[in-house]
């Protein structure tokens, strides 16, 4: 009887679980837990040679957060691993390069002006995401296991499921056959141990619908064993896979620690609060050599000493003082400290993959969901503006049917999608998508730069916006313009533009929005943009115009110029007369 007792306990508590992760009267309680299963790696000898190896390959994509296209340099395992046997995109883009939009375009291959995500917070962020058609449905239709272990949308776990007034906590949207993303969900909200995604060493995830906290464990790491132990379990099967691995470094995030920067003055007296990842003890310190200012800071002189070509909410920014150089620096080292960490694990996943036979049958991409400015154009930190800072992402790619090399034809976040379905036989590809896919260009070479970067972004400045008492756009997007391969167009709510000549000025120090020598381009780019601001689909690759296009061995020329011009300049005082006149790019006027 105690035994038929208990029996029947237990299947009690079974059905209301199961009724509580359907219901729709609030979410069920947190799970502080620590389940084996999720961490726990399978051993290649009990899956090696289980299953005949698929004829498609197996996709894993990682994808960092925040991090600069010069971060690689603190990646060894990465560049080695992956960029040296496989392919680097030089003129890698996010077009919104913020967080949550720039996600939304990997999943979709749209950008932000149609799938709708223009922010991280409310209304926007995941609750603006129509999760009906992404790459994970279109691969798991195709056949494909998918799994996303990491970052997700922000405002996942805690905003309702899109069109709904339900609550996304245990919500697993569409197309992925395991869903263990890290939940903005906070068990103690006013708690900084309270969880969350940016909680490095007490995140709270959702596994399968199972809501789980890391208390004191490190979240790249824990994210990693995750992704290890997907790997194995999938590779036990005849179905190939896709894993969107997504840690969050060298995102800032909890908890503070003692070495973090002290907030710092600026010379106008604006007290600036320096927001850095979190590390374990053992990486700290491990760049203090190497990395003696910030990227974006000139070890001499100041990074940009005229602003005046600049829009009105640039132009109050002060120069960059001793005490925030140095705040810079320790920014700069943290960042790198939290990226190699990430680099062991990446390390540590090809290692795995060999070891189960299934290296040989698994393209690897590597990239960023935007970059970051460090000092540039005298903003500190943070992103969402529209230099090359912010803008340009790491993009590697290895594997099966993945030459070795580079390549400089524009490639951006909306191009992932039809991209990884390209590689992985789809037929039909990635439904409504504006980007396009690469995989012509991957295997047979640079075409040219014949089609622009729709950029675009929300500036969260709603103080400076109602100041001006203009505003030219009908959507919240307040800056918008194209990233061609000489020449670049930004044009703002208020009716600022910025206006750079690449070839001339990689550096954008220089905005010619009013120079006259420049009002004809100015002229042709605004025409050009407006064609291409809105649009949607195929119309998004239609060819530019023949003077703005530039041949395969024009943009390699203009990049790796552009590239020269930035190290020399954060590295050499005098790297003006070091590197003479610049270059003749194509594109012209």
């Amino acid at each position: 009887m105690r035994t038929r007792a208990a029996v029947a306990a237990l299947l009690v508590l079974a059905l209301g679980l199961l009724a509580g992760c359907g219901s729709s009267h609030g979410p069920m309680p947190v799970v502080q837990t620590d389940p084996a299963w999720a961490t726990s790696v399978p051993s290649p000898g009990r899956t090696t040679g289980q299953a005949a190896p698929s004829a498609r390959p197996n996709i894993l994509v990682i994808e960092a957060d925040d991090m600069r296209t010069d971060d690689l340099a603190w990646m060894p395992h990465v560049r080695r691993l992956i960029q040296r046997t496989g392919l680097t995109f030089e003129n890698s883009f996010a077009p919104y390069p913020l967080c949550c939009p720039s996600r939304a375009s990997f999943l979709s291959g749209e950008y932000s002006h149609n799938h709708g995500v223009l922010d991280t917070q409310d209304p926007y962020g995941y609750q603006a995401f129509h999760d009906r058609t992404t790459i994970a449905t279109v691969l798991h239709r195709a056949g494909y296991r998918t799994a996303i272990v990491g970052k997700y949308l922000n405002g996942y776990g805690r905003q309702d499921i899109p069109g709904t007034h339900r609550s996304s906590l245990h919500y697993v949207p569409p197309g992925w056959t395991d869903f263990n993303a890290l939940s903005d969900h906070r068990w103690k909200p006013w708690q900084e141990v309270g969880g969350g995604t940016y909680n490095y060493r007490h995140a709270t995830q959702d596994i399968n619908h199972r809501t789980v906290t890391w208390p004191r464990k490190y979240s790249t790491t824990v994210l990693a064993r995750q992704a290890r132990h997907l790997i194995g379990k999938y590779s036990a099967t005849a179905k190939p896979w896709f894993l969107w691995y997504t840690p969050i470094a060298p995102h800032f995030g909890a908890p503070r620690e003692p070495d973090d920067p002290a907030g710092t003055y600026n010379d106008k007296g604006y007290l600036n609060v320096w927001r850095t990842p979190a590390r374990p003890n053992w990486v700290k310190g491990h760049f203090d050599r190497e990395i003696t200012h910030g990227q974006g800071v000139r070890l001499h002189g100041l990074s940009e000493p005229d602003m005046s070509d600049k829009p009105r909410w640039m132009r109050g920014h002060p120069p960059i003082n001793r005490q925030e150089r140095a705040a810079e620096t320790m920014l700069a080292r943290q960042r790198a400290e939290s990226l190699y960490v990430l680099d062991l694990q990446v390390a540590r996943t090809v290692r795995y993959l060999r070891a189960l036979g299934e290296l040989d049958n698994t393209i690897i991409m590597f990239t960023s969901d935007n970059g970051y400015y460090l000092g540039e154009h005298r903003k500190r930190q943070h992103k969402t503006t529209l230099h090359e800072p912010s803008l340009r992402v790491p993009l590697l790619a290895t594997g099966p049917g993945i030459p070795r090399g580079r390549r400089y034809d524009p490639v951006s976040t909306v191009d992932m999608a039809p991209t990884i379905a390209g590689l992985a036989g789809v037929r039909g590809g990635m439904p409504r998508a504006d980007g396009v896919d690469l995989v012509p260009v991957i295997r047979h070479g640079d075409r040219g730069w014949r089609r622009p970067v729709v950029i675009e972004a929300r500036m969260n400045n709603q103080h400076y916006l109602k100041d001006t008492g203009t505003r030219l756009f009908d959507s919240e997007l307040d800056l918008r313009g194209l990233r061609l391969g000489r020449w670049k167009l930004t044009v703002y709510s208020t009716g600022e533009v910025e206006l750079y000549d690449l070839a001339h000025d990689p550096l954008e120090l220089h905005s010619l929005q009013d120079d006259p020598r420049y009002a004809g381009v100015k002229r042709r780019l605004e025409r050009l943009w407006r064609q291409y601001e809105k649009c949607a689909g195929a119309a998004c690759a239609t060819p530019l115009p023949r003077r703005f296009q530039l041949s395969a061995a024009q943009e390699k020329r203009l990049t790796d110029h552009e590239f020269r011009r930035t190290a020399a300049y954060f590295t050499n005082p005098g790297w003006i007369d070091a590197l003479g006149p610049p270059v003749s790019g194509g594109g012209g006027r």
